[in-house]
């Protein structure tokens, strides 16, 4: 068995699907070969997200309105989302890939490893059909549906803080990473929030994104903009 197939808890019944799902498409670039790559079952798996997603979404907030489900399904369907359940399964390490992308990068990049979870689902989709794809999706965003289910209601660090600086000064918060650790395929990152000269609050995540999003939040609950002190208008004197 593939050690990818243990992670999943799925085995192929054909493994050419398996292969076609980790196989980026610049390795057929780089040795100039026709070859087949992962990019049709990444459309196919994309698809297949969205209805598994959008069926559950349906079933499960029933209170929730259109626009409001639609948020939802965005939060879990993200690039960011894809790529959390690529790094939990250490999918990087099992793709194929030319010399030149992995030397740049290429197994620990969001929009790859998020392309390669998608062909992956379209592959397991081929090879087992929807129920056992169903099963596969679920389980990965497990931890995701159990946050969506206390938090609901569509949450927006960065841009909550922003609006209220802004309302303040026109200059907007900057984000700054200040480490990034650990192996390609499980970064670290941190990064703090800057505003008019004051670190406002830091933050960590699996990616640059994540620890924004972190460090906005944390700028929300310390509210150290109070602290800053800006000058008054000068009192005209009467001659």
């Amino acid at each position: 068995m593939h050690p990818l197939e243990e992670r999943i808890g799925h085995k192929f019944r054909n493994p050419l699907l398996l292969a076609e799902a980790l196989t980026h498409p610049s390795l057929g670039h780089e040795t100039q070969q026709r070859h087949f790559d992962n990019q049709r079952l990444e459309f196919l798996g994309d698809a297949i997200l969205q209805v598994v997603i959008t069926e559950y979404l349906f079933g499960h907030f029933k209170d929730q309105p259109e626009g409001q489900l639609t948020k939802l399904r965005s939060r879990l369907v993200s690039r960011d989302a894809l790529m959390s359940h690529a790094v939990n399964i250490e999918l990087g390490q099992f793709l194929l890939m030319g010399r030149g992308e992995e030397a740049s990068g290429g197994r620990a990049r969001t929009s790859t490893l998020a392309d390669a979870f998608e062909a992956l689902i379209g592959a397991v989709y081929l090879d087992g059909g929807l129920e056992d794809t169903r099963k596969f999706i679920l389980t990965q965003a497990k931890a995701d549906l159990a946050l969506l289910a206390e938090e609901p209601v569509d949450i927006n660090p960065k841009g909550n803080l922003q609006e209220l600086l802004q309302s303040i000064s026109p200059k907007s918060p900057v984000y700054e990473v200040l480490s990034q650790t650990g192996p390609e395929h499980d970064k670290r990152f941190v990064v703090q929030a800057v505003w008019e000269g004051i670190v406002l609050g830091k933050g960590r995540g699996r990616s640059k994104k994540q620890a924004e999003t972190a460090a906005a939040e944390e700028a929300m609950e310390l509210k150290r903009w109070k602290k800053l002190k800006r000058p008054g208008k000068k009192k005209k004197v009467s001659p």
